[in-house]
């Protein structure tokens, strides 16, 4: 069973990223699928931390969706007179509030996976707590968001292989180099 789901979860992640890659409010569809997938993966290999991630995962979907399509800063893309959210730098205020809430979330995390059974605490909770305020920035739209996801990335992809879910550690390399592609893509979309 932990197999078909890594392989559910790849085709999944492999669209959603597909989608962000083109800033395709469509990606949250598959973000709202993609949860449900891992959550149960991730409870039986022990990812506790990235368990509690795909719940919040699931609502944040719903909020990017929202925040993308019908926000008050909407702009018409031209197409069909289709109005979305456009890509912005993260304003400097927001950006220390979101570094300020990534420790926090840190602290908090790798306290409560201190008192399981999870052998990858410190690591866990670094990428459920960067990945909570990446996907915040995700939700609106900022430019900066692929640098917090290359780092995520990263230390997913080790930390997959470390528990033999392979997969998804393919999947994080993957998500790693598209990450670049992401950034220079979104910067162009922005100048535009």
């Amino acid at each position: 069973m932990d197999r078909f789901l890594d392989i559910l979860g790849f085709v999944t992640g492999i669209l959603y990223l597909y989608w962000e890659y083109f800033a395709n409010p469509k990606m949250w569809i598959a973000e709202l699928i993609m949860p449900v997938i891992m959550t149960w993966l991730f409870f039986d290999k022990g990812l506790y931390g990235d368990c509690a991630m795909n719940a919040y995962y699931f609502v944040i979907a719903i909020y990017g969706y929202i925040c993308w399509t019908r926000s008050k800063s909407a702009i018409n893309t031209g197409n069909q007179n289709k109005k979305e959210r456009p890509i912005e730098h993260i304003p400097a205020k927001y950006l220390f509030a979101a570094l300020a809430v990534f420790v926090a979330i840190y602290v908090l995390a790798t306290f409560a996976l201190l008192q399981t059974d999870s052998t990858v605490p410190y690591l866990d909770a670094f990428t459920t707590s960067l990945s909570i305020v990446a996907m915040w920035m995700l939700a609106r739209k900022y430019l900066e968001q692929w640098f917090a996801w290359i780092l995520v990335d990263i230390v997913s992809c080790g930390l997959y292989i470390y528990k033999d879910i392979p997969l998804s550690a393919t999947r994080y390399a993957i998500y790693t180099v598209i990450a670049f592609f992401g950034y220079y893509k979104w910067k162009r979309m922005m100048a535009e």
